[in-house]
């Protein structure tokens, strides 16, 4: 995580220079507007200090960044709304990758906005940079939990031990030291490679043994808050894309990055959803539910049935606060720095939509798995704790 965390001047700038009409045209310039155009604009971002990443590496690192453990769970959102949801994995990726650029025109706005806080002081002074440094810290510190947990029972199967699972954070623990994202490239690059590879997997088994021989259902709405949850917790990386565009040497080729990442992985998720349906249909779980239900005979099974909720947990971090940190924030703070009377009607009716629909998703995704599942806060906290105080250092090595 603190290899994402761009450090910002304590000048942080509010001017915004004026919005220069006629210089921008088409969809780009309708729906993002055209203040790059103007000669004051441009003088701004030339004063905008670069990093050294090139376009390459900063799709590798973009990759990595959305492609986490969204791809274990998409499978079982599938299965949770139906066929049509996929429909909404295409909204609300094209919503989250619009909010990214979003973000850029936010940073464009000041030579000193480098980090998602920095846009949050811009634009509410310290009560908008406290509130988005807890949700995105929050929202990482549950991801990396999240991580830590998935790895600690795969690797318990092998070596029922919780030291190796402190192994393992500690062996990964130095790529978040690493201050250049064109030197974390490599890693991000050796990870992308591993976890696409890693896909032909399910895919050689149906045809090896199980098959597409399920039909699944066309619609369920009662699955649906939490299968919108899990589609928004897959798009979680907003709190890196400030970092992200901050290390690029050319920025201007950020867009251009972010779409190329989204299509990527937007393309990922679909695939692994459709072939894990295909092959369980209704009778598919996340991967630690089918990790729980085989036979492990070691110290940690007497804790195991209580994380048979993480994937509500995982559907509740995306409603709440992958939703505010992708969907909401981004909006709110881009309307507060340019105001809402310099906006296209366009792009002012998107804007709106991603609002609104980010509102209904955090409520819906919220309430209804809970409403359906009372004990999942309970359950989760004792899937936490149990794990977490199972490793002796394991709350040290996530605050690291």
């Amino acid at each position: 995580m603190a290899a994402f965390s761009a450090s910002s001047s304590p000048g942080t700038s509010n001017a915004i220079p004026p919005r220069h009409h006629g210089a921008g045209s088409g969809v780009e310039a309708t729906l993002l507007g055209d203040y790059e155009k103007g000669t004051e604009r441009a003088l701004l971002i030339k004063n905008i200090p670069y990093g050294g990443a090139s376009f390459a590496r900063t799709c590798f690192n973009g990759l990595n960044a959305l492609s986490g453990v969204g791809v274990l769970s998409i499978p079982y959102a599938l299965s949770e709304g139906g066929w049509l949801s996929v429909a909404w994995l295409i909204v609300i990726a094209a919503a989250c990758c619009y909010t990214g650029l979003l973000l850029q025109r936010c940073m464009n706005s000041g030579p000193y906005l480098q980090s998602y806080p920095d846009i949050g002081e811009s634009a509410f002074c310290l009560s908008g940079r406290i509130t988005i440094s807890v949700v995105i810290y929050l929202e990482l510190y549950l991801v990396s939990t999240g991580f830590l947990i998935l790895e600690g029972n795969n690797l318990d199967k092998l070596f029922p031990t919780p030291l190796f699972t402190l192994l393992a954070a500690l062996v990964i623990l130095p790529t978040t030291w690493l201050r250049s994202l064109g030197a974390l490239a490599y890693f991000s690059l050796e990870g992308v490679g591993l976890g696409y590879s890693g896909r032909l997997c399910p895919l050689g088994r149906a045809f090896d043994q199980i098959g597409f021989h399920e039909r699944g259902k066309l619609i369920n709405f009662g699955g649906l808050p939490t299968s919108l949850g899990l589609y928004a917790f897959c798009y979680c990386g907003h709190a890196v894309f400030p970092a992200l565009c901050t290390s690029m040497r050319d920025r201007t080729q950020f867009p251009k990055a972010l779409s190329v990442c989204f299509l990527l992985c937007t393309l990922n998720y679909t695939f692994m959803a459709v072939i894990g349906y295909l092959m369980y249909g209704e009778g598919i779980k996340s991967q630690v539910n089918s990790t729980f239900q085989s036979k492990i005979s070691s110290p940690k099974s007497q804790f195991i049935p209580h994380c048979s909720m993480f994937g509500y947990l995982m559907a509740l971090i995306g409603s709440f606060l992958s939703v505010a940190a992708s969907l909401l924030l981004p909006c709110v703070c881009y309307l507060k720095i340019f105001g809402l009377g310099d906006q296209s009607r366009l792009q002012l009716a998107v804007i709106m939509g991603i609002l609104v629909m980010g509102v209904l998703v955090g409520v819906t995704g919220t309430t209804l798995p809970c409403a359906r599942s009372p004990l999942i806060f309970e359950a989760s906290f004792s899937c936490w704790t149990n794990c977490a105080g199972r490793s002796p250092g394991f709350i040290l090595i996530l605050f690291l």
